[in-house]
C-alpha cells in the first residue's frame, strides 16, 4: 500500500520527517519502528507524548533507551543515499491507516501511528515498550480521554485535542490547591451569581461594576463554595474555567483558525453535559474576537450554544464597556442577566483587608499592624480618586510592604559610596605597584584599610538599628499617599477634626481682618465634614462683595491652601472672559 503525503495530518508529517532525520543521525541504512517511535515521543506537545502521561508512564526513560538500542544498532559508513523503510516499519504504516479507518477518522494522525507502533510484537521498541507496561489497552483508554468525541477530519485535527485544558484556567482546580485569595463581604453577590446560574433560563450572570471593585474575585469566591460544598445541589461538583481570549486569538495565522479553536471550547463544553461553567473575564473583548474580513466574531461563534442551553458562562466587564459593546448587541445581551457589583464601603475594605493580611506578610516577610489597614483604607478612599476600593487599598498594603523589604536589605547610599572608594583605591593600590612606587602604594593602602574600618564599623551599625521588627505601620502607608499624591506626609497623619477647629486660624495667616466672611466658610466646611448637611446640595455658595483689593480673591486662594495643600488646586473662572453673549458658550456647553 502507498500513502502519499496528504494522507497525514501536519503533526504525523513531522513525525516522519523527523524519524528519517534520525535514520542519518545515527548512520542507520534503513528505516525502522523504533526511529518513528523515538521522533513520536520527541514530539513536543504531541498526542503520543499526552498519552504516555495519561498513561502515568515516563517518556524520558523510555526515549533513553530507544536512543541506546539503536546506537547499538549496525552502522553505515555512508548514509547519504536514499532510505528504504523496513517491513516492519511499511507494516506500521499499514496499521496506522487501518486504525485510522477504523476510529472512522479522515486523515492518519501521530496517535494512529503510535498505536501502530504498540501494536508491534518484534524487536527492540516492542520489548521496551512491554517493559513499562505499554498494550493497546491503555492506549486507547488515554487516547479517549484526550480527544473526546473530536474526529481528525482535517490535517491540523490535533491542535484541538483537549482546549480547554489549552485555552482556559481550571479555577475550582486552584481553590482546592488554596491558591486563590479569600473572599470577604460579598456574600451577597456570591448568592445573586448562583441564584442566576441555577435558573432555567436566562441562566449566563454578567458581572458589572468598575476596574477593581472585585468583579474576578466574586468567580473565585464562587469557586472556593463549589471546593466547599457550599451551593444548591445543582451546583455540587461543577467546574468553572476561566477562558484565555488571548491564547484562543494568539498564533492563529490562517484563515478559520481561531473559529476552529473556539468551536472545539464550546464542543468540549457541550460533551462535560453541564458540568462546566465558562468564566469570561472583560467579555467584551469577545466582540469582535478573531473577526477577520467575510469572519465572525466569537461572540456569534457563542450565541447558538448559549441561545440552546447548551453553554452556562459567566461574564465580568465595566458598565461603560457594557453599554458600548453588549447592549448594542440585542442577541447577545439578552442571554445575559447583569449583577451590580458596587465599590465597598472604607468599613468593608478594612475587613477585607485583615482577611488578605495573611497573604501578604507570608509574600513579604515583614508583619502589617491594623493601623495600617486602616489607614490604606481611608486615605486611598479620600485621596486616590481615579481608582476603586479595594484595589487601591491593597495596591498601598502590598507596595508598602514590599518598599519595607527593600529597604531593609539594602544598603544605605553613603555606605555603598565607600564600598565604591574601597574598590577604586584597591585599583590604585595594584597601579601604583605595577608601577613600582611602593610609597605611593603603601600611602593608598593605609587610605584602603581605614576606609574598611570605616565601612565595617557603619555595616554592624546599621545591623543594630536596623528595623527588627519589619512591620508596615501607618507611617508607612501615609509616606507611600504622599508620594503618589505630592500631600505632605504630617497632613495626611493629622486629625481632619482638629484641622478644623483650628480652621479659622489658617486662614488668618494669610488673610488679615475679614472675620465674617472667614467664620461663615470655616462653619460651612465644618458643616459639611461632620455630616450634618445634605450630600445632595453644594458644601456652600457664597459672593464675596468688596472694593478691589480687600482679599475677595486670597480668600479662595487660602480655602484652596488649607483644603488641598495648594492655593493652584481650585476652578478659577474668570468672568470678565464671559461678557460677550456667544462666549457664555464655552462655560455651559
Amino acid at each position: 500500500m502507498v500513502l502519499r503525503p496528504d494522507q497525514f495530518t501536519e503533526q504525523a508529517q513531522e513525525v516522519l520527517h523527523n524519524s528519517q532525520d534520525l535514520v542519518r543521525h545515527y548512520a542507520h541504512s534503513q528505516w525502522d519502528v523504533e526511529h518513528i517511535l523515538l521522533a513520536l515521543l520527541q514530539l513536543e506537545n504531541g498526542t503520543p507524548r499526552e498519552i504516555m502521561v495519561q498513561i502515568g508512564v515516563t517518556v524520558d526513560a523510555i526515549t533513553a533507551q530507544l536512543d541506546s538500542a539503536l546506537e547499538s544498532t549496525n552502522k553505515v559508513a555512508d548514509n547519504t543515499t536514499q532510505i528504504y523503510p523496513t517491513p516492519r516499519a511499511a507494516r506500521l504504516l499499514e496499521d496506522a491507516k487501518n486504525e485510522a479507518d477504523r476510529l472512522k477518522d479522515d486523515y492518519i494522525g501521530a496517535e494512529h501511528l503510535f498505536i501502530a507502533a504498540v501494536m508491534e510484537s518484534q524487536g527492540d521498541a516492542a520489548q521496551i515498550l512491554k517493559e513499562h507496561g505499554i498494550d493497546q489497552e491503555k492506549v486507547y483508554q488515554a487516547l479517549v480521554e484526550i480527544r473526546g468525541s473530536h474526529r481528525v477530519d482535517d490535517p491540523r485535527a490535533e491542535s484541538r485535542y483537549r482546549s480547554l485544558d489549552k485555552y482556559s484556567i481550571d479555577l475550582t482546580q486552584l481553590a482546592r490547591q488554596g491558591k486563590l485569595d479569600p473572599v470577604v463581604g460579598r456574600d451577597e453577590e456570591i448568592r445573586q451569581v448562583m441564584q442566576t446560574l441555577t435558573r432555567r433560563k436566562k441562566n449566563n450572570p454578567v458581572i458589572i461594576g468598575e476596574a477593581g471593585v472585585g468583579k474576578t474575585a466574586i468567580v473565585e469566591g464562587l469557586a472556593a463554595r463549589i471546593v466547599a460544598g457550599d451551593v444548591a445541589d445543582s451546583l455540587k461538583g461543577r467546574r468553572v474555567l476561566a477562558l484565555d481570549m488571548g491564547a484562543l486569538v494568539a498564533g492563529s495565522k490562517f484563515r478559520g483558525e481561531f473559529e476552529e479553536r473556539l468551536k472545539s471550547v464550546v464542543d468540549e463544553v457541550k460533551q462535560a453535559h453541564r458540568e462546566v461553567i465558562l468564566f469570561l473575564d472583560e467579555i467584551h473583548t469577545m466582540v469582535g474576537a478573531g473577526a477577520s474580513e467575510g469572519g465572525i466574531d466569537a461572540s456569534n461563534l457563542l450565541k447558538p450554544a448559549l441561545a440552546r442551553g447548551e453553554l452556562q458562562c459567566i461574564g465580568a466587564t465595566t458598565l461603560d464597556e457594557f453599554r458600548k459593546y453588549i447592549e448594542k448587541d440585542t442577541a447577545l445581551e439578552r442571554r445575559f442577566q447583569p449583577v451590580i457589583l458596587e465599590e465597598p464601603s472604607v468599613e468593608e475594605t478594612v475587613e477585607i483587608l485583615r482577611i488578605l493580611r495573611p497573604r501578604y506578610e507570608a509574600h513579604h516577610k515583614v508583619d502589617i499592624d491594623d493601623s495600617a489597614l486602616i489607614a490604606a483604607a481611608h486615605l486611598s478612599d479620600r485621596y486616590i480618586t481615579g481608582r476603586q476600593l479595594p484595589d487601591k487599598a491593597v495596591d498601598f498594603i502590598d507596595e508598602a510592604a514590599s518598599s519595607l523589604r527593600i529597604d531593609a536589605e539594602s544598603l544605605p547610599a553613603d555606605v555603598k559610596n565607600i564600598e565604591e572608594r574601597i574598590e577604586q583605591l584597591l585599583d590604585k593600590e595594584d597601579a601604583a605597584a605595577q608601577r613600582t612606587d611602593y610609597k605611593r602604594a603603601a600611602e593608598i593602602r593605609v587610605e584602603r584599610l581605614r576606609l574598611a574600618e570605616e565601612y565595617e564599623a557603619e555595616r554592624e551599625h546599621l545591623q543594630r538599628d536596623r528595623r527588627t521588627d519589619m512591620v508596615v505601620g501607618e507611617l508607612d502607608i501615609a509616606e507611600l499617599v504622599s508620594k503618589w499624591t505630592g500631600i505632605p506626609t504630617g497632613r495626611l497623619l493629622e486629625g481632619e477634626g482638629e484641622r478644623l477647629v483650628h480652621m479659622e486660624e489658617n486662614l488668618h495667616q494669610r488673610l488679615i481682618g475679614q472675620e465674617e466672611a472667614v467664620v461663615a466658610v470655616a462653619e460651612a466646611i465644618r458643616r459639611s465634614r461632620s455630616g450634618l448637611s445634605d450630600p445632595r446640595r453644594p458644601i456652600g455658595s457664597f459672593i464675596f462683595l468688596g472694593p478691589t483689593g480687600v482679599g475677595k480673591t486670597e480668600l479662595a486662594k487660602s480655602l484652596a491652601q488649607f483644603m488641598f495643600d495648594d492655593e493652584s488646586n481650585m476652578v478659577r473662572i474668570d468672568m470678565s472672559e464671559y461678557m460677550e453673549k456667544h462666549s457664555v458658550s464655552r462655560l455651559i456647553g
